[in-house]
């Protein structure tokens, strides 16, 4: 029986960092971490286009920061700032504080493991060959310097009537070293067929804490 660990939690505390950062009393604790997912969820529903990997959120006495990971930030912020002004305008109908709204932009969209898993999953819908898109997914991300990066499609793959997972791992992936920065993604794909779920791991190098992160070499 296979012990499984999920990546980002296994490094807390120590190169990974919690996606909410605030402290609440115990009869406030259910209903701010209720807020967190409602928040979470309306900004990937409705701004699915901006290749959003991840969104934090830090809470401050009556103040909420959100910072959006994105691959596409021009998406989120609109021309002259329109887009973004409505996103505060509509998350002010699920919270009643003061929002401030970062965005940090992802300049190497095939290191990040949760939009390499979406691209997969929007393919996969498009009817693409999953051998072909897994394939393409490892090409570009060890282009782009990864150490290593593993993808694992479970489901009815091309319509198949019984359900099976297929694997790709090119280089490494140390998952049960702690100091190893392995990003991880999860999609779900709505095929005809039924849902696939695809997960991705992609190691970029080691952090040594009070170092600088030691990033792979590219090849060639």
């Amino acid at each position: 029986m296979g012990q499984k660990v999920h990546p980002y939690s296994f490094r807390l505390g120590y190169i990974r960092d919690w996606g909410s950062r605030w402290f609440a009393k115990k009869k406030d604790f259910g209903p701010l971490l209720i807020e967190d997912a409602k928040i979470r969820v309306h900004i990937k529903k409705n701004l699915m286009q901006a290749a959003i990997a991840k969104i934090e959120i830090e809470r401050a006495s009556n103040r909420i920061r959100l910072i959006i990971h994105s691959g596409r930030p021009g998406v989120i912020i609109g021309r002259k700032g329109a887009e973004i002004d409505r996103l505060r305008d509509d998350l002010r109908g699920i919270v009643n504080k003061e929002l401030q709204i970062d965005i940090k932009e992802i300049k190497r969209v095939a290191l990040s493991a949760q939009l390499v898993a979406e691209n997969i999953a929007f393919q996969l819908e498009k009817r693409i060959s999953f051998r072909r898109a897994m394939k393409r997914a490892v090409q570009q991300a060890i282009t782009a310097g990864a150490g290593g990066i593993k993808i694992r499609c479970r489901g009815r793959l091309d319509g198949a009537e019984i359900a099976r997972k297929e694997s790709y791992k090119v280089g490494k992936v140390p998952l049960q070293t702690i100091k190893a920065d392995v990003d991880y993604g999860f999609a779900e794909a709505h095929t005809q067929a039924g849902l696939i779920g695809i997960k991705t791991w992609i190691y970029t190098g080691d952090i040594i804490v009070g170092k600088k992160p030691v990033r792979q070499k590219q090849e060639g």
